[in-house]
Order: structure tokens, then C-alpha cells, then sequence
């Protein structure tokens, strides 16, 4: 396989909605260099800035940016991005026509797109990543889950990264009974490395709560000073990722806590394993990394996300992790993670490969 593969570009672009989807590209850009492909880089704001960070020897291009941001509310968020929808698929052009200067500037040979609907071209394979064949929205969730799938079916192939088996992290979000869809599930995949996994066995704590945060603006910042007012005065040992990539730093007067911007890759694994719980949302893509540490975690999903809020629930169910509404959350209710099991779903194959035989 190495030497069909040798030299051929493949472009990876994930969507910018948060930092989740830029992590788990991680591993397929690592595997991909490790099989002699030559990974482009191509994407807009943070998670083109992470993945510069963990990648600075590859090319990247610039792709427009679909602007999605929450409402303050978020019962409004969907009617909020139904609206948006005529402007996103304006956005969504523009990216196709700088797609297909990509691919004959750079001759790319095949594509990898993580939810962005206009990285794709009918001249060479195009893969699609996403865990939400259903997507849930309320009321409208049949329609939503039609458009996306819709989308999906213009791709050579779609990569679910799930357990196509039960049990399973995303439940009916990414399993459809007799789907015409070209699906191949690839089970989770984490940016964590596998060797990592030595440390498992550790007993030795260093924080009671690791706090770690993630997703658009304005809900990311708003659970922050949520959760900076609750743990104020606490006397246990915080960790506290803003999940920004920025310069600016904010301080806080209890010793206790420490806070840091943002970490990478090898120094966030640890801190997650260093720590008792873990805060965060219920993203599908830190859901993954999770399981792969067999952490234990407290979920607040981001308001107005189905998709979050269904994943905290099924995860609830299965008596892995305990969740609470971002209002209605309270410092004491973390007491309630010793009724959970934690993540201990499966073992995760180290040895992970990625369909790369549809790029020839």
C-alpha cells in the first residue's frame, strides 16, 4: 500500500463549530502520513489554528467560514440557524469553487471532509465524516434528518465514527435502518495515543475536577462564568481548560484553581488521567476521547443542542456518566458521579486503520 500511496495529496477540512471536529481529524491526518499520503490542510478560525499547531509542517489553505454562533437562548438556536440556512449555502459555493482550485493546484487525489458540505468534487473520491446521520432537532427532526442524509449521499463514502454494534456511544444518531447511504463505520477515534494508555493504571490523582470546555461562542463563555462562580470557593483541586486559543489570560482569586487557555495534545491526555472528573460538554468528539482514557465524567450539554442533549441522556441510561441542564447545575450534584460507572464500553483497537482504499 505504501508505495500507491507514496506522495499522493489528500485534503482534510474540518468544520469550525467548536474544537471537536478538528481533534478527531488528528489521528486520520497522522495515519494518513504514516501510509505515505501527503495531508492538505484546509478549514477556517480555531480548528485550523489547532490543527497549524499540531501539524506545522503541512500546507494548510483557508476556507470561507460559515459564521455559526449560538443564540444566548437556547431554545432559539435552531430557529436561528434555520434562518441562516439561504447565507450558509451561499458560504457553501464559495467553498466548493475553492475546493476545486485546490484540488488542481495541488493535484489532490482525494478528499476528507468533517461536516463541511462544500468540500467534496465529483472528479475525485470524497469522504464525509459525521456520528449524526440522524440529526435531532425537536420537531422537525425528521426533515433535518432527510437534508442531512440528502448531503451525505453526495459523497463517495461516509466514515461513522461509532461501533456499528451495541453497545455504542451515539445510539440512533448514527445508526438508520435500510439506508441506501454508503456508510462504513470505523468505530470512535480519539487524537489520544495509544501508548498513552500506560498510564491507566494510575493511582495518583493531582486534581478532584478538571473542567474542560469547548464549543461557539457565546454558550462556551457563558458556562464559564457558570461554573468559575460555583467553584469560587471550593477547597478541592481544579484544573480549569478555557478551550481557547488565545494569548489573554484570566485569573481567579482562589489558589485552588488553575487555569490555562488551552492545552495540547500530550499534556492534555495526562491531566485528563490525572483527574477524578471531568466537566465538560457532551460533544460527540470528546465523548470519544473519554472513552478512550475510561475517564469519569460530569456532562452539561450546550443548550438548544439536541444532539447534546440526547447524547448525555442515552449516556445517563447506560449508567456511564450523569449530566445536568447548564442553569439548573450545582457544584454538589458532582457527588452523584460515584453512582456511575465511567467510560468502560469497549477496548478500543490501538492498532486503528482507516479505509483509505477508497483513494486507490
Amino acid at each position: 500500500m505504501r508505495n500507491k500511496t507514496k506522495d499522493k495529496k489528500i485534503l482534510i477540512a474540518p468544520l469550525n463549530w467548536g474544537l471537536g471536529h478538528a481533534t478527531r481529524c488528528i489521528p486520520i491526518i497522522n495515519a494518513l502520513i504514516k501510509d505515505n499520503f501527503k495531508p492538505i490542510l484546509a478549514g477556517d478560525g480555531d480548528s485550523l489554528k489547532l490543527l497549524q499547531q499540531e501539524f506545522p509542517e503541512l500546507k494548510i489553505y483557508k476556507l470561507p467560514s460559515y459564521h455559526i454562533k449560538y443564540t444566548k437562548k437556547g431554545k432559539n438556536l435552531k430557529y436561528k440557524l434555520l434562518f441562516d440556512t439561504p447565507r450558509i449555502f451561499k458560504i457553501v459555493k464559495k467553498e466548493q469553487e475553492l475546493v476545486a482550485e485546490i484540488i488542481i493546484k495541488e493535484n489532490i487525489k482525494g478528499i476528507i471532509s468533517d461536516n463541511r458540505f462544500g468540500v467534496r468534487s465529483n472528479k475525485i473520491p470524497s469522504v464525509y465524516i459525521t456520528h449524526q446521520i440522524n440529526v435531532l432537532s425537536g420537531v422537525i427532526t425528521f426533515l433535518t434528518s432527510k437534508f442531512h442524509q440528502k448531503i451525505i449521499a453526495k459523497f463517495d463514502e461516509c466514515w461513522v465514527p461509532d461501533y456499528e454494534s451495541t453497545p455504542n456511544l451515539a445510539g440512533e444518531l448514527s445508526h438508520v435502518n435500510n439506508s441506501k447511504l454508503t456508510l462504513k463505520y470505523i468505530g470512535p477515534i480519539s487524537r489520544f495515543d495509544a501508548e498513552v494508555l500506560s498510564f491507566e493504571g494510575m493511582t495518583n490523582k493531582k486534581y478532584d475536577i478538571m473542567v474542560l470546555l469547548s464549543g461557539p461562542e457565546p454558550q462556551r463563555s457563558l458556562l464559564e462564568k457558570k461554573l468559575l462562580d460555583e467553584l469560587k470557593s471550593t477547597s478541592k483541586k481544579v484544573l480549569f481548560v478555557r478551550g481557547v486559543i488565545s494569548d489573554k489570560e484570566i485569573s481567579i482569586e482562589n489558589q485552588n484553581i488553575e487555569i490555562v487557555n488551552f492545552m495540547m495534545q500530550k499534556e492534555l491526555q495526562k491531566a485528563i488521567l490525572e483527574s477524578e472528573i471531568i466537566i465538560t460538554r457532551s460533544g460527540y468528539s470528546t465523548i470519544m476521547d473519554l472513552e478512550k482514557l475510561k475517564a469519569k465524567a460530569f456532562f452539561i450539554p450546550t443548550p438548544g443542542q439536541y444532539e447534546q442533549e440526547y447524547l448525555a441522556q442515552y449516556l445517563e441510561k447506560q449508567n456511564i456518566a450523569v449530566y445536568s441542564s447548564q442553569t439548573s447545575f450545582k457544584i454538589s450534584m458532582l457527588e452523584n458521579c460515584g453512582n456511575y460507572s465511567g467510560f468502560k464500553l469497549k477496548e478500543i483497537n490501538q492498532k486503528k486503520e482507516f479505509p483509505f482504499d477508497v483513494f486507490g
